[in-house]
């Protein structure tokens, strides 16, 4: 594999050959490393000298992200998971199935010495199981042609045995599969859905022997490979013996002093019944309970990542558990390490630590730099070619086939040498070459350069992060809009609005392909091809009534289509006064970013997210040209929009100019003034405030130091408004949350944004300010990825309970942490005050309410921040980027008087650090809900995931209705043909009205489903290989939009690794949607197969040796119509199957004779 080529020029780094040389004698060792090469650095010494490993890292998600990096180094089937287990004794959530079986797994690979690397948060070791020594991690494993006594270990075993070995494992007879952990029995066949599978399998007995396993498909039930052996793991992590149960039987005789729940479990467990709270008898059942360090295998090697850290991960997880515990007659004592306690287990320890931790012993130190070639391609070759000079060893990754062909024949245009390593993954690799480019066809996560080793690792994905320039970042819609499923309303942009029934497949002219079946009015059906998903999305419009059905074959879908386009093009002529104005302005151009502006980038204490990076970049690129800039940053709380905020605003001082922060909440605009005083100080950059919080005098110091241009960045309301407030040389303005604000002040800022640059953030942007971000009006950026360790926010929504309030609160309480009481009227503050004080007596109640003194509300916030108050009560005054990361239970009464937006700002508020946070949005008892209410407490509950704030407009817009985007006049036109058709017929109007061109006659938008492709070949996702009905429409949905080849490349791939092993019509789908891609490239309409012939129209006729050669195949050009006619026999093809690439690589052709 390439990492064992890259073994070696490690090998030759002097640090290295120190740090290996102390583990190599058995010694525990340290090295002073940056995290993003902790990964590649365990696969080196994984490969250099393979051995169990178990890498103990902080935190569930970064655990994950580790693995994902590892397995691209050295396979994935050499990784696995030791996961945290989020079900637990005394509460009633059962087991995963699926965890617990990956947690067996991975135990018994590393007690029996198996070389493999088990990644494993330090929270996950907590949970303490049966004594090592104990085979209850061992797996049933299955061969074809043994027999029963083989692999249940038992001469006397038979077939009639097996079931009784899976229940003793875990597994539930069923009847029929229902998932990970079941199994049922047909005659001489048994289905088992092992839990650390992805996929069930049927074993055909003969007798008491194995005859065949297969695989089934768990949507269809279907079975297709066979497999020679199958290990099916335990999915509890306990098995007692009649020994064991005798002991805890003698342990809880005595009624008077034992627990009579746990009394019960075990007369549940002797009657062969189990569930959640069985594990209780842990401490009972043996005489101790070990963690996972106390099974390792004497060769086995413990890699601890920080290990400061891992102490706090372990620490903040004991703490919740502890809370969990509180109230529950079960202790957890003897089922849970206490975290002081934890024991990482007593062998040999390798240790990664940063380089800036002070006081630490290191043996090696090992500085990276990241290759900073995003941006543009030729900072890549230039970045390529220094290394190279430099006698580097550079491995330069590029996994597609057509990316690395485009690759090499530009590296050697620049006369930069390369070497191509094809099959990198296979088992013998060549030695790398120095001074050259390696090019290599495996993926590397993440590129990196060791100036000390003299080696450096750039993949072709680099060039996509944190320097890249767009000043036009394209928003996939399939990002932003929903996701349509059978029984979802949709719209096609040609037929009208329809009801989605199902995804079916069909075999047209000898070839398989899927279909959407589309049902419209009087049971008219219509089967729409997955190549045309771009003409169909999900219908979105005003909530409470099912949208009115379009009958096929009238004049009903076009009527509603010419209503539409007025609107559109009125709205167009609104929009594009704006845009036309600003770009007529000629703003400041800033200059490239200064040493201080990187200097203070670095200072960031987190790993930025590539969605941030990207954020970021957008940013600048905006600011370095001459247009004043317009962009929105959409991402969810917690996200990371302020850093964006922040750079930008440094970037503006670094060229002398002012910055106006403007905030909807004087708590909001106290605690950025905080936030960007505390970044910026260190670079004598000043920064003022103007809010209740400060007195006159400050505030009058304050506007003379803007006016003078001595304060460089003022935070504030919209008090920044005022006409008192006189920039020196304003520059940039950064508005947080602009739906806050009102129509006066919006009306201001409209003004604003015609001379100066702006900068808006949003959680949930306005449907408004949404649709002139995708119409391209206004430029917007996502930041769709969550920060490491950040876990969703669990959603209660549900009546008052003063019983849920209590447990909610004293839960909190418990884990050391505080809780935020929600009660949107003043007057009933005092009200539910009481409620909190009967609800938990023991808890510090602060309140907090926008009429109270700036005095007294600065003095309840400064003590709320100081953890002097365990419940704050407060109105929506808090809604606005409170950032306390101790606050993680939020309890909102008379949720049903909130607005969506609302909610989710204010769900926002908790979770922001990595424990596990909790909101209750409560409504009183016996109330009668209006729709709207219980479709934005629906909504609020099914949007729970990270990054949902784009999502959560949508849905707003859905619920609220087409007015709040036009007004109540033009409402009707855009719900009759839905939101997301709206929106293209926007975006087409707002293009031509910036064109001077006359829309196009056909009302609709441009579409690729207007390219027509037709090869003869199966094109389909089988739902054996993707059973996931939701994810394939998905996929489709995402290729039909693929207007690039690249685009197209990056969806197989990404598939490929979600879902190996491909199948050929998956593989023929994914060309059929490049050949579009190209063929919409090239403007060409036509590639079509018909009578033995490939059409291919409209296309310049082909010249020179290409011309030749198709005319050698009596290929045809037709002038009148541009039409190209080339017969099967060009293609010299043995069958079908490479018929589309054949046709892909002429359409190559065809271009490049076009360009050159």
């Amino acid at each position: 594999m390439l990492i064992d080529a890259l073994v070696h020029p490690l090998s030759r780094c002097e640090d290295m050959q120190q740090f290996w040389g102390k583990l190599d004698s058995g010694e525990d060792a340290a090295l002073g490393i940056a995290s993003s090469a902790r990964p590649f650095m365990v696969a080196s010494r994984f490969a250099r000298t393979p051995q169990p490993t178990l890498v103990i890292i902080a935190g569930e998600e970064a655990a994950d992200d580790f693995a994902r990096n590892l397995g691209a180094y050295v396979g994935e089937e050499r990784v696995l998971r030791f996961r945290e287990r989020d079900d637990y004794p005394f509460g009633e959530k059962e087991a995963d199935a699926r965890k617990v079986a990956q947690r067996m797994e991975s135990l018994w690979s590393l007690a029996h010495g198996r070389e493999c690397i088990v990644v494993a948060s330090a929270r996950s070791l907590l949970r303490k199981m049966p004594p090592a020594g104990n085979p209850f991690y061992e797996p049933i494993e299955l061969s074809v042609g043994a027999e029963a006594s083989a692999f249940l270990r038992d001469e006397s075993a038979t077939f009639e045995s097996f079931p009784l070995a899976l229940e003793t494992a875990g597994y539930v007879n069923t009847g029929d599969l229902e998932g990970p952990g079941t199994y049922a029995v047909h005659g001489g066949t048994i289905d088992v859905y092992p839990g650390n599978l992805s996929f069930p399998v049927r074993i055909d007995f003969f007798g008491d022997e194995i005859d065949e396993i297969r695989r089934i498909v768990p949507s269809t039930g279907q079975t297709i490979a066979t497999l020679e052996d199958v290990r099916i793991f335990p999915i509890r992590e306990y098995a007692p013996s009649n020994r064991a149960i005798a002991r805890a039987r003698k342990a809880l005789l005595n009624p008077a002093k034992t627990n009579p729940v746990l009394r019960e479990l075990l007369d549940k467990l002797e009657g062969g019944v189990t569930d959640a709270q069985s594990a209780a008898l842990l401490p009972y059942l043996y005489d101790r309970t070990d963690t996972l360090g106390a099974f390792l295998d004497a060769t086995c090697l413990t890699v601890l990542i920080e290990p400061r850290s891992l102490i706090d991960d372990a620490l903040h997880a004991y703490d919740d558990i502890l809370a969990r515990a509180q109230g529950s007659s079960i202790s957890p004592d003897g089922l849970y390490c206490p975290a002081a306690k934890l024991d990482f287990g007593s062998n040999q320890r390798c240790t990664y630590q940063s380089i800036m931790r002070i006081g630490q012993e290191l043996d090696a130190q090992l500085p990276v730099k990241r290759t900073d070639v995003a941006g543009n391609s030729e900072k890549l070759f230039g970045k390529l070619m220094s290394l190279s000079n430099a006698d580097f060893t550079v491995v330069f990754s590029v996994p597609n086939f057509r990316a690395r062909q485009d690759m090499k024949l530009a590296l050697v245009d620049r006369g930069i040498p390369i070497v191509e390593t094809l099959d990198a993954d296979d088992a013998n690799v060549e030695r790398l070459k120095r001074g050259v480019v390696n090019v290599v066809d495996v993926d590397i996560p993440l590129g990196l350069i060791i100036p000390k080793a003299k080696l450096a690792l750039v993949s072709i994905a680099d060039t996509q992060g944190a320097g890249s320039l767009r000043t036009h970042r394209r928003i996939d819609i399939t990002e932003v809009t929903f996701p349509f499923k059978p029984g979802d309303y949709v719209v096609h942009s040609a037929h009208g609005v329809a009801l989605f029934k199902e995804l079916v497949r069909q075999e047209v002219g000898g070839v398989l392909r899927d279909y959407l079946l589309l049902e419209y009015a009087e049971d008219d059906k219509l089967y729409v091809p997955v190549e045309q998903l771009d003409r169909v999305t999900r219908y979105v419009g005003p909530e409470g009534s099912s949208p009115r059905l379009t009958r096929l074959n009238t004049s009903d879908w076009s009527r509603a289509l010419n209503r539409a386009r007025k609107a559109s093009k009125k709205l167009a002529f609104d929009l594009v006064d704006v845009y036309t104005r600003r770009a007529a302005t000629q703003g400041y151009r800033y200059s490239a970013d200064t040493p201080w502006m990187r200097e203070m980038e670095s200072d960031f204490p987190y790993q930025e997210t590539p969605d941030q990076l990207a954020a970021i970049a957008d940013v600048k690129a905006d600011m370095q040209s001459a247009r004043p800039m317009d962009r929105l940053v959409c991402g969810d709380v917690g996200f990371g929009k302020t850093e964006v905020a922040l750079r930008a605003a440094f970037k503006a001082t670094q060229d002398k100019k002012q910055v106006m922060v403007l905030c909807p909440t004087t708590i909001l605009a106290q605690q950025h003034y905080t936030t960007f005083k505390d970044r910026f100080d260190a670079y004598g950059v000043t920064v003022e405030v103007l809010s209740r919080f400060r007195t006159p005098a400050q505030q009058k110091a304050a506007l003379a130091g803007f006016a003078d241009g001595s304060v460089q960045v003022l935070v504030g309301t919209h008090r920044l408004l005022s006409r008192d407030v006189n920039p020196y040389d304003l520059g940039l303005v950064i508005i947080d949350e602009e739906q806050r604000f009102g129509v006066g002040h919006k009306e201001q800022l409209k003004n604003l944004r015609e001379s100066i640059d702006v900068l808006t953030l949003s959680a949930t942007p306005i449907p408004r300010t949404m649709q002139m971000s995708l119409s391209g009006v206004r430029d917007m950026s996502l930041i769709l990825t969550p920060p490491d360790d950040r876990r969703p926010v669990e959603v209660h929504v549900g009546e008052w309970d003063p019983d849920v309030v209590s447990d909610a609160i004293r839960r909190e309480m418990a884990r050391g942490g505080q809780v935020y009481y929600v009660s949107n009227r003043v007057r009933g503050l005092d009200d539910a005050v009481a409620r909190v004080a009967q609800a938990a007596p023991e808890a510090r109640v602060g309140v907090a309410h926008g009429k109270l003194t700036k005095e007294q509300l600065e003095s309840v916030m400064e003590d709320f921040a100081a953890a002097e108050i365990d419940v704050l009560v407060a109105t929506t005054i808090i809604e606005s980027g409170i950032d306390n990361p101790h606050t993680n239970t939020l309890v909102i009464e008379d949720s049903q008087r909130l607005g969506l937006a609302q909610m989710y700002q204010l769900k926002g508020r908790v979770g922001r650090s990595n424990l596990q946070a909790y909101a209750y949005f409560m409504f009183p008892e016996h109330m009668t809900l209006t729709e709207e209410a219980t479709a934005r407490l629906e909504a609020i509950n099914e949007h729970q995931e990270l990054g949902s704030g784009m999502r959560v407009a949508m849905r707003d817009l859905e619920i609220r209705g087409a007015g709040s985007l036009l007004g109540a006049e033009q409402s009707g036109n855009m719900s009759a043909v839905g939101f997301d058709l709206f929106a293209q017929m926007l975006a087409e109007a707002v293009n031509a009205t910036r064109e001077g061109r006359v829309e196009k006659s056909d009302l609709l938008p441009a579409a690729l489903s207007d390219i027509t492709v037709n090869v003869p070949a199966h094109t389909y996702i089988p739902e054996e290989y993707i059973p996931d009905a939701d994810e394939r429409v998905m996929l489709y949905r995402k290729a039909a939009f693929a207007e690039e080849v690249e685009v197209v490349d990056e969806l197989e791939e990404q598939t490929r690794k979600r879902h190996p092993d491909m199948p050929q019509a998956t593989i023929n789908f994914f060309m059929k949607a490049r050949v579009k891609a190209l063929a919409n490239d090239m403007h060409v309409k036509t590639v079509s197969v018909v009578g033995g012939k490939l059409n291919v129209e409209p296309v310049p006729k082909p010249e020179g040796d290409l011309w030749l050669s198709l005319r050698r195949a009596k290929a045809r050009y037709v002038t009148q119509t541009s039409k190209l006619q080339v017969p099967m026999k060009y293609f010299a093809l043995s069958d079908d199957v490479a018929l589309l690439d054949a046709v892909y690589a002429l359409l190559r052709d065809l271009r490049g004779q076009r360009r050159a």
